[in-house]
């Protein structure tokens, strides 16, 4: 082990020394540590020589729906300019259609 020193008594330049001396010795533990792993796992480094965890975030292609337009399935009773189209979360105003009758979602279908 390295000896004790104050921090307080020691020079600018020897306190940027000791922070690189640290830096080092952490980096090389580190690429030990992953190598440790790597030979447990099996597994190399990812693409692009990045190192295991540090992979790139994939995303998702565009869905080739996404944004068009869809013909309205549904239509209030109470007034015909309310449609939906059956997407997404059930509208209010067929929650307040539905609301104390025995209507159904199927009720509000488009035939």
């Amino acid at each position: 082990m390295a000896r004790q020193t104050k921090l307080s008594t020691m020079s600018v330049a020897a306190l940027f020394k000791l922070r690189d001396d640290v830096v080092k010795a952490l980096t090389e533990k580190a690429a030990d540590l992953q190598k440790q792993l790597a030979s447990l796992t099996g597994e190399g480094t990812a693409k692009r020589g990045r190192p295991l965890g540090r992979q790139q975030r994939r995303s998702r292609p565009a869905s080739r729906l996404k944004g068009r337009k869809v013909p309205a399935q549904f239509r209030s009773k109470k007034d015909s300019k309310l449609t939906w189209s059956g997407r997404g979360a059930t509208p209010r105003w067929m929650k307040a259609e539905m609301k104390g009758t025995k209507l159904t979602k199927e009720s509000f279908r488009i035939k």
